[in-house]
């Protein structure tokens, strides 16, 4: 296995196989199993582009050797960073078809975030595309590749800058009959490292979660199955492709697998979602908790044929009950819930659990053989319906970080259990969340982590002491609230805060949404500052705002 990466002890491994859930099966293999059964089906849409299994296939195969002849090899390091697009899942395809292994970026990541996944993942290529809205990813390669010695490659969708080379070009056909033979020749092994995922970053920023074949393999088709896919799904993605959900939980590789289409949206407006719903016949979306209420909230999704929606799920966040409820009232489609993690684990309610599971749980582990144990502070399992903190194991469930021992050592228990770090009422097999056990804000699915952010925010010369904690928000759950004790003789301001942070060149999401300019923070006789009374602090005072401006 690839050095740094943590395999299964020999015994769970012995005994996942034995049981049929790793069968020696690739991503690769996964794919081209599903494109020899369907060839002629639509696998792939975006815009007016259609491409079949069998047309994907080729493309896929084009690419992959068009990126060995640069010179990528099995088990190279490639951070892909790429918006939605049929060129994002072609170049993932080739990667992994070719045994490299994409580190999979976010569009919002900035110079921060990606110089760091450069370095830790030892990565020799970096995907980008040219620019995105507003934003050139070539500068900002540019500006990395002098701090990034491994580099070798920047491969860009669209156009080049200096010393960087046109994705596209390398998807030109046809391949020599040379690259067509090394290609043949590669066949990774089942047990290897396939992709590497970004953990929520609750201490830090994102450790990266190294995935197997045959894990994501079985994390795919095991969600894929209880999401009801088939050859008839029409799964329509909104939510970026490099997020654990959209890419294999189900995501794209759960709906290959089961030989169904996946339809790419350009945005995620009601109007363009519920146009392309009526034209392609949509069955399924992945969406969050943000996107469902304004959906919900909106007239547009009336002026659309929805008749073919059969389940809608949402992940990164609970949904509230009544939410689900009024999506199977407006839209005449099932709710499904998704809960779990990059890490591994992947709960879903069931398309025919009763109301009190489908509308209120967070659903139950996807595969028989994940464990799970609900334990308090001293790791003492609980009663069922009593809250604690969430352990598992299972055959898709990691045992390590990439190169991180001490993270390691907090985030796994002596016996291969992930510690989830949330806080869960177990019911039968099914769970229900309470909450995060760390100090971790959920923006929508957006995992912030406030160590991080005041790092950032302690650089400011105006800053004594900040506190970054979590408000309730009706649209994304959550949102990030900084707590400040300025210097003696200081005033600091929103912007100003704002601007300070925009220059540590840190995604959006991460920024805080609401300065608060305190005298003292609240600490405990050992000088912890209070988080707790910080929430308290703020929720009240949302609270009491909104009651001010319904009386006026």
């Amino acid at each position: 296995m690839l050095d740094g990466a943590s395999p299964w002890p020999r015994e769970l491994a012995a005994r996942y196989r034995a049981a049929g859930l790793w069968i020696g099966e690739t991503l690769p293999r996964q794919f081209a199993r599903a494109a020899g059964r369907w060839p002629g089906r639509t696998a792939l849409v975006q815009g007016a582009s259609r491409l079949t299994y069998a047309s994907l296939a080729e493309a896929v195969d084009t690419l992959a050797c068009g990126l060995l002849g640069t010179g990528l090899r099995p088990l190279d390091r490639v951070v892909v960073q790429l918006p939605n697009s049929a060129l994002f899942v072609v170049t993932y395809l080739a990667l992994v078809r070719i045994g490299a292994i994409p580190v999979m970026a976010l569009r919002a990541h900035r110079h921060a975030e990606i110089a760091h996944f450069l370095a830790s993942s030892g990565a020799v290529a970096y995907v980008i595309a040219d620019r995105f809205r507003d934003f050139d990813y070539r500068s900002m390669a540019s500006e990395l590749a002098p701090r990034s010695p491994a580099l070798r490659w920047v491969f860009v969708a669209g156009e080049p800058g200096a010393g960087q080379v046109a994705l596209e070009a390398l998807a030109s056909g046809p391949p020599s009959a040379a690259l067509r033979g090394e290609l043949e020749a590669i066949r990774p092994d089942p047990s290897e490292v396939a992709t590497m995922l970004l953990s929520g970053g609750t201490t830090s920023v994102s450790k990266l979660i190294p995935r197997t074949h045959e894990d994501y393999a079985l994390n795919a088709r095991l969600c894929g199955a209880v999401a009801g896919f088939s050859p008839s799904t029409v799964l329509l993605t909104v939510l970026p492709l490099g997020h654990n959900y959209n890419l294999a939980s189900p995501g794209l590789l759960g709906a290959f697998h089961h030989g169904g289409c996946v339809v790419l949206a350009d945005s995620a407006d009601a109007a363009e979602v519920f146009a392309l719903v009526e034209r392609e016949r949509v069955t399924n979306i992945a969406a969050a908790v943000p996107l469902i209420k304004q959906w919900l909230d909106s007239p547009l999704p009336d002026r659309y044929d929805t008749s073919s929606l059969a389940v809608v799920t949402n992940g990164g966040a609970r949904l509230a009950p009544e939410l689900r409820a009024r999506l199977r009232e407006r839209f005449g489609c099932m709710p499904q819930e998704i809960y779990g993690t990059a890490e591994g684990l992947i709960n879903m309610t069931r398309l025919d659990d009763p109301d009190d599971l489908l509308l209120q749980s967070s659903g139950a582990p996807v595969c028989d053989a994940d464990e799970i144990r609900v334990v308090d502070d001293r790791g003492r399992e609980l009663d069922e319906d009593a809250p604690g903190e969430l352990l598992t194991r299972g055959p898709y469930t990691i045992h390590g970080y990439y190169r991180a021992p001490d993270k390691n050592a907090e985030a796994f228990t002596a016996d291969g259990f992930y510690r989830m770090g949330d806080i869960v009422r177990r019911r039968g097999r099914h769970v229900f969340t309470e909450g995060r056990r760390t100090d971790m804000i959920n923006r929508g699915g957006e995992k912030i982590s406030c160590d991080e952010v005041e790092n950032l925010i302690y650089g400011h010369p105006k800053v004594r002491l900040v506190a970054l904690v979590a408000m309730p928000d009706p649209v994304f759950g959550e949102k990030a609230c900084a707590f400040v004790v300025p210097h003696a003789g200081q005033t600091l301001a929103f912007d100003e805060l704002v601007a300070f942070l925009r220059a540590q060149q840190i995604a959006s999401f991460k920024l805080p949404e609401r300065l608060e300019v305190v005298d003292e923070l609240p600490t405990s006789p050992v000088g912890k500052i209070l988080k707790s009374r910080l929430r308290e602090t703020i929720t009240a005072r949302l609270a009491a705002e909104a009651a001010d401006l319904r009386g006026r």
